[in-house]
């Protein structure tokens, strides 16, 4: 645990030293802030005391922040041959993957802090749903942990940042709408099937403050196949070389 938790403050250490984190968190809360108050269906227009608004925002901004965080988690590392250092370390490709996406995580999870005053704000408009403020930010978290997990898949495939960004965003795009256009054109089991494999379902049931088992353990699958893929590729490239 102790390696791990070095690795993963190395790179969280390395988001801030090259600017990454402060440039996702700023783009993060600039986007989410613009559309929950300002344009569209803001918090105003709709005349209720809600975060609905800034679910859905954050709901397709991480999809495509976390691709541009994790992209160089591996890939970089492979490129650079900076991934047998580590090895020579003694240290093992879970404890790798896992470190790697625990920095992921964390930095997530301060940008997601740096929204709380939004909370603070709409709760002094009105009375808020208190369970559906904790289902969103808990559906938001599971979403960005398994979009990780997704990242780190594609970095571990490649060693080009761009490639691994781009297969990250094609294999989410899967999960994120196009399992749910399917289950809307299709009956029975099939139907039930796609409908159960779209993270926008189960997204929308967590973020309304309906925390039921079969989400948790949908997400929790996405989450362990992605850094078990992970760890494979990681482990066959480090074999062939």
């Amino acid at each position: 645990m102790n390696k791990i938790w070095i690795i993963t403050r190395r790179e969280l250490a390395s988001f801030f030293d090259s600017l990454i984190a402060y440039v996702m968190i700023i783009l993060f809360l600039g986007l989410s802030g613009t559309f929950t108050w300002l344009v569209g269906t803001n918090v105003f227009l709709r005349g209720q005391a809600s975060m609905q608004v800034f679910f859905g925002i954050a709901f397709w901004s991480l999809f495509f922040f976390i691709p541009a965080i994790t992209m160089r988690m591996i890939a970089e590392e492979n490129r650079a041959g900076t991934i047998e250092l580590l090895i020579t370390k003694a240290v093992s490709d879970s404890q790798i993957v896992w470190g790697k996406f625990l920095a992921s995580f964390l930095l997530v999870l301060i940008a997601l802090a740096c929204t709380l005053p939004y909370y603070i704000t709409i709760s002094q408009l009105g009375n808020i749903d208190d369970g559906a403020v904790i289902g969103g930010y808990l559906a938001l978290m599971m979403l960005s942990a398994s979009y990780i997990s997704i990242g780190l898949f594609a970095s571990s495939v490649t060693e080009n940042q761009i490639v691994a960004f781009l297969m990250a965003i094609f294999i989410g795009i899967f999960f994120h709408m196009l399992f749910d256009v399917i289950a809307e054109t299709v009956r029975g089991f099939f139907g039930e099937l796609f409908n159960y494999l779209s993270m926008s379902s189960h997204f929308e049931s967590m973020s309304r403050g309906v925390i039921d088992s079969r989400d948790l353990i949908y997400f929790g699958s996405i989450i362990a196949l992605g850094l078990m893929l992970s760890q494979i590729m990681l482990s066959k490239r480090n074999w062939q070389s």
